[in-house]
């Protein structure tokens, strides 16, 4: 809901485009602060309370955006509430969710979860976009932003009371937090390497992204081809659907030409559709050229995702995935402030999609020569 919404709103209270850009870069940053803490303590503090502690800040950012007129108190409630820009999750939730989800699983079911767990995400967030778009077009778009940010603050309590009702079989057991893991500061142990390696590409791969959060994909949309929340609401609601649904095609297909194929041999053509959407010469076929983007990107996620859970211990998983995550979030704050002074139509308005999809052709050529043949265990 939030991501169709923020970059407009914020428009609409007067910042330009290239502030409501440097906001998304400091939040990105502080949320990629937020989230490293969290995730490398998440093991020793407890799966569960981190996630309670993770909803809490999602209730309280809801109603900072609400009550909140400066700049800073806007910066400080996307901050601490680790509200996405991009319509993806940010923050601790995914690094502690997948290790919840990987302890409970044997390693040949693991992609498949992490599909279907990719699906109810990204239904979720169609949804959420869906139902924006139609409440802003039904009441406006200043009584509408409120309610959005309410409903974000009661989504955080629903967090927090989801998160209690978790089974202990999501936790570390204390005999499992062996000497090896505990003898860095990050948490990691005989995998720091291999996930230094995998944390620098997909580093690349988030500053390609961070040109095109769903926020500044929206205003290229509207300021381009003059689409409504409403119009922009239902693009994003196809898309996010399209993303989920394709996640499914991806554990099957891991299986017959392996992961890293996978995550390649499917991300490559979706940038290559990107490049492609400004060029399109109607909204109708920009739109088109999006969607059928959509039905590839995201396949490569839970590939990823299990990847990652295959390479590291039992007891490193948190801490990995919070890494990774703090390291793709920091190299994606870099970009909305880049992509905000290029997103004006006297300057190179298709430059942020542009840059994006050429920066993200070469992190999956990269991606393919650096562990092709990089073997990994399926640890349970």
């Amino acid at each position: 809901m939030t991501s169709v919404i923020l970059a407009l709103h914020l428009a609409r209270r007067g910042m330009s485009t290239g502030e409501v850009g440097l906001l998304f870069t400091l939040a990105l940053l502080t949320d990629a602060a937020l989230t490293l803490v969290l995730s490398i303590r998440a093991d020793k503090w407890g799966r569960r309370r981190t996630l309670v502690l993770s909803g809490f800040l999602m209730a309280l950012a809801g109603v900072m955006l609400v009550v909140g007129e400066s700049w800073w108190v806007v910066l400080l409630g996307i901050t601490i509430g680790v509200i996405s820009p991009g319509g993806n999750e940010v923050g601790p939730f995914l690094a502690v969710e997948q290790a919840c989800l990987a302890q409970c699983t044997k390693a040949q079911q693991r992609t498949g979860l992490l599909a279907w767990y990719n699906v109810t995400g990204f239904v979720a967030t169609a949804v959420g976009a869906l139902s924006a778009g139609a409440w802003l077009k039904s009441v406006g778009s200043q009584e509408g932003a409120s309610l959005v940010f309410w409903v974000y603050a009661l989504s955080g309590g629903a967090v927090m009371a989801l998160a209690m009702l978790l089974t202990r079989r999501v936790e570390i057991e204390k005999g499992q937090n062996t000497p090896l893991a505990k003898s860095h500061w990050t948490g990691l142990g005989e995998s720091r390497s291999k996930v230094a390696r995998l944390g620098g590409l997909f580093a690349l791969d988030s500053f390609a992204g961070g040109f095109i959060p769903q926020s500044l994909l929206a205003y290229w949309f509207a300021t381009r081809w003059s689409l409504n929340e409403w119009e922009l609401g239902q693009v994003f609601f196809a898309t996010s659907l399209l993303s989920g649904i394709s996640g499914l095609v991806a554990a099957s297909l891991s299986q017959k030409i392996g992961m890293v194929n996978t995550m390649v041999f499917t991300h490559l053509p979706s940038n290559v559709l990107l490049m492609l959407v400004p060029a399109m010469p109607s909204a109708g076929l920009a739109i088109s050229c999006l969607l059928l983007r959509h039905c590839l990107s995201q396949m490569d996620v839970p590939v990823r995702q299990s990847y990652v859970m295959n390479l590291v211990r039992p007891e490193e998983r948190s801490a990995a995935n919070g890494i990774i995550a703090t390291v793709r979030s920091l190299s994606a704050a870099l970009s909305p402030m880049l992509a905000g002074g290029l997103l004006s139509p006297t300057a190179w308005l298709s430059g942020p999609l542009v840059i994006a999809g050429g920066l993200k052709s070469l992190y999956d050529v990269l991606l393919f020569r650096t562990f092709r043949s990089v073997p990994t265990e399926e640890r349970d």
